[in-house]
């Protein structure tokens, strides 16, 4: 039998000494094969066939990790090519539309896949909600994840500045604008001990404005530290997920679907290989379509009316029309994300896991929907229907007319707004209990409150926007320290 070239190359002692295993169809061998594989050996040797249903998992995953590593690597292509100069950063991501061979392709690559990944964290978490695959024992793994999609948010966030035009100069001063609000240590928060030059914005900013520090602490934060933060992150996940295993299906009756143990390799990682390449194609393809926004250079001098956030951060924009900047812009984000950290340890119904489905865990599901589509539904409200002086713009209606910037509201009186609190949140945690006591019986006092707090916080948020809309009430409870 004649010996080609690569069979010759598969047997000598350099490739041997590199792959220690074959790839022939033995089960042992492939065993061995993911054993003593670094990027394989992330996988464990069996997992249950129901788990890699793609109706189940929907792979998104996989394919969050592969934006990752895309990034990366488009990243540091980049890197070759631009200076974190504010004198030459705009001319240098003009040169790479123009200049730079594929340059426009690059950066339309990295750019959408960047927005790709914000929106795969965004449904991962919820597909895992949805699966109940955060119980016990992954509850420590979801703390991890919603870690991981904070630091996604500001991997986007810090990347946004680098261009140095328009759209992210004020893209960036309205996100860091939100830090001044920032209790006690926010030049105008409530309870403030801190002047505009040593508050919470003037750290993130180098300065009191975007300019030349904040570019260079940007360009730092995207391309070294965040990327290593969930570069560790990710890894900690994937090593949970591998020592808690998958979660496994289950059909609507309660009974597990293709319960059995089935080989990862090649099983798994042939349809990782397939959801990659079908990944990348669409991306590719939607780069050569779509260019990357490119305004014109970066003006302070010239305020784009409006001045918009970027798209994942409207909602807190939006919420800053119905309540004062510390609450919409601090104390609601800090809210959100550590609710979602507490969820695995505050949700005392163990069953549900591997369903999609209501019957099993309908409160749960319910409240978990509602604050995830009110957040979509905030972010749409502010790209489509918020035009000059962020006045409200129906679809039909022209920005060539503005409405008044600032409309006729009032605020409730003193005693009266400390009441409708009081009642609002006394009502609303006393009542439930007393009225549903078999659906909160497995939990403690404590937790109880949390999950009361957390909800009505959550609740108050549409409630304040129909007494916006409809009655023109601005603060419900007026301070001279702070206002709700």
């Amino acid at each position: 039998m004649k010996t080609t070239l690569g069979d010759r190359i598969v047997r000598s002692e350099l490739y041997k000494s590199i792959f220690r295993h074959g790839y022939t169809g033995s089960r042992r061998n492939r065993y061995l094969t993911l054993l003593t594989n670094f990027f394989l050996h992330l996988h464990p040797l069996e997992t249950p066939g129901g788990a890699l249903r793609f109706s189940y998992t929907w792979g998104l995953g996989g394919i969050t990790f592969l934006l990752f590593c895309l990034l990366t690597v488009t990243g540091v292509l980049l890197m070759f090519y631009y200076v974190p100069d504010s004198r030459r950063a705009y001319d240098d991501t003009k040169d790479l539309e123009f200049v730079v061979p594929f340059g426009l392709f690059l950066r339309n690559l990295h750019r959408w896949a960047g927005h790709a990944m914000v929106i795969t964290v965004w449904l991962h978490m919820l597909r895992v909600f949805l699966t109940g695959s955060y119980k016990k024992p992954r509850q420590f793994n979801w703390a991890v994840g919603v870690i991981l999609l904070v630091t996604t948010l500001l991997l986007s966030f810090s990347g946004y500045l680098l261009p140095w035009d328009q759209i992210a100069f004020w893209a960036i001063t309205v996100g860091t604008n939100m830090a001044t609000a920032t209790p006690f240590l926010g030049a105008e928060g409530p309870f403030s001990f801190v002047t505009y030059e040593n508050d919470m914005r003037f750290l993130i900013l180098g300065g009191r404005f975007v300019g030349q520090n904040a570019l260079l602490r940007f360009y730092v934060l995207h391309c070294l530290a965040l990327p290593l933060i969930a570069a560790v992150f990710i890894g900690v996940h994937f090593w949970r997920v591998r020592k808690d295993r998958f979660s496994v299906p289950l059909d609507p009756g309660g009974e597990k679907i293709s319960a059995a143990k089935i080989d990862v390799w090649p099983h798994l990682v042939s349809r990782e290989f397939l959801a990659m390449i079908v990944t990348i194609l669409l991306l590719v393809g939607w780069s050569l379509v779509v260019d990357a926004p490119l305004e014109e250079i970066a003006n302070p001098n010239n305020t784009p009316n409006p001045a918009k956030a970027p798209w994942y951060f409207l909602g807190l924009q939006e919420m800053l029309v119905y309540f004062d900047p510390w609450i919409a812009g601090v104390m609601l984000p800090l809210m959100i994300v550590a609710g979602l950290v507490m969820i695995p340890y505050l949700d005392p119904n163990p069953g549900g896991v591997g369903i999609y489905g209501y019957r099993h865990r309908v409160y749960t599901i319910s409240v978990f929907l509602l604050g995830f589509f009110m957040w979509v539904i905030l972010i749409f409200m502010g790209q489509f229907f918020r035009g000059p002086g962020w006045g409200w713009y129906w679809p039909w209606e022209t920005w060539v007319v503005p409405k008044p910037i600032y409309a006729k509201t009032w605020d409730f009186p003193g005693p009266l707004g400390l009441a409708a609190l009081l009642m609002f949140f006394g009502i609303g945690i006393y009542s439930p209990r007393k009225l549903k006591p078999k659906l909160f019986a497995g939990l403690s006092t404590g937790k109880y409150v949390t999950i009361m707090i957390l909800l009505l916080s959550m609740i108050a948020l549409p409630v304040k926007i129909l007494l916006r809309l409809i009655f023109d009430v601005h603060y419900v409870w007026v301070t001279p320290w702070f206002k709700i």
